[in-house]
C-alpha cells in the first residue's frame, strides 16, 4: 500500500482544522444555475448571472454572518465572481464536481463525473482561492439498491477525488446521499454500510 503525501501537507491540515472549527459551519451557496433559479423564480426575478451573483453577495455580505462560517462551497461560477465593489468574492470569504450522471447497468443509479480534467480545475480553483473542495455521491435506497457496482463506483470515485484535491493544495469533502425515496433511517443505514462503503472512501 502506498503512501501518498502532498507538498501542501502543512496547509491541508490548516485547512482542514479550520474547517472543523468548533461552533462553526459550512455554508452551502453551491446550488447549479437551474436550482438557483427555481429559488430567483419564486420571487419573480429573471435567472441571469448578474442576479445570481447579487443573491450570492447578500448571502455573503450579511453582517456577522461569516463569522460563523468555517468554510463556503461555492458553484464554478461564483468562484470567480465580484462583489459590485470589484473584489473577488474568494477574497470576502477567504476561504467541483460536475453532476451526476445515471450509472449503465444499474436500476436508476449514478455516479459523479468530472474525474477527466479535474486536477487542472483544482489548480485553477487553488489559484482563484479556493482551499477545500466538495464532492457528492448519490446513493440509491431500494429493495435491490445500492447495487455493489454503484457502491463500488462512486467509493472509487471519492478516493480519486481526494487524491486529486490533495495534490493540488485543496482539502476534500464528500457529500454521500441518498435518494429521497421511500424508505426510513433504519432501512438505508444497513443499504449504505454494505459492501463497506465507508472504509473503502478513505484517501
Amino acid at each position: 500500500m502506498s503512501c501518498f503525501k502532498s507538498k501542501y501537507e502543512a496547509e491541508l491540515i490548516a485547512n482542514a482544522a479550520y474547517i472543523g472549527t468548533p461552533g462553526k459551519g459550512i455554508l452551502a451557496a453551491d446550488e447549479s444555475t437551474g436550482t438557483i433559479g427555481k429559488r430567483l423564480s419564486s420571487i419573480n426575478v429573471e435567472n441571469i448571472e448578474e442576479n445570481r451573483r447579487n443573491l450570492r453577495e447578500l448571502l455573503f455580505t450579511t453582517p456577522g454572518a461569516l463569522d460563523c462560517l468555517s468554510g463556503v462551497i461555492l458553484f464554478e461560477e461564483t468562484l470567480y465572481q465580484k462583489s459590485r465593489d470589484g473584489k473577488p468574492f474568494v477574497d470576502i470569504l477567504k476561504e467541483g464536481d460536475k453532476g451526476t450522471v445515471e450509472l449503465p447497468g444499474t436500476n436508476g443509479e449514478t455516479t459523479t463525473q468530472g474525474l477527466d480534467g479535474l486536477a487542472d480545475r483544482c489548480k485553477k480553483y487553488y489559484a482563484a482561492g479556493a482551499r477545500f473542495a466538495k464532492w457528492r455521491a448519490v446513493l440509491k435506497i431500494g429493495p435491490n439498491e445500492p447495487s455493489q457496482l454503484a457502491i463500488n463506483e462512486n467509493a472509487n470515485g471519492l478516493a480519486r477525488y481526494a487524491v486529486i484535491c490533495q495534490e493540488n493544495g485543496l482539502s476534500p469533502l464528500w457529500s454521500l446521499r441518498s435518494l429521497l425515496m421511500d424508505h426510513t433511517v433504519s432501512t438505508s443505514a444497513p443499504m449504505l454500510l454494505r459492501g463497506s462503503l465507508l472504509p473503502a472512501t478513505r484517501p
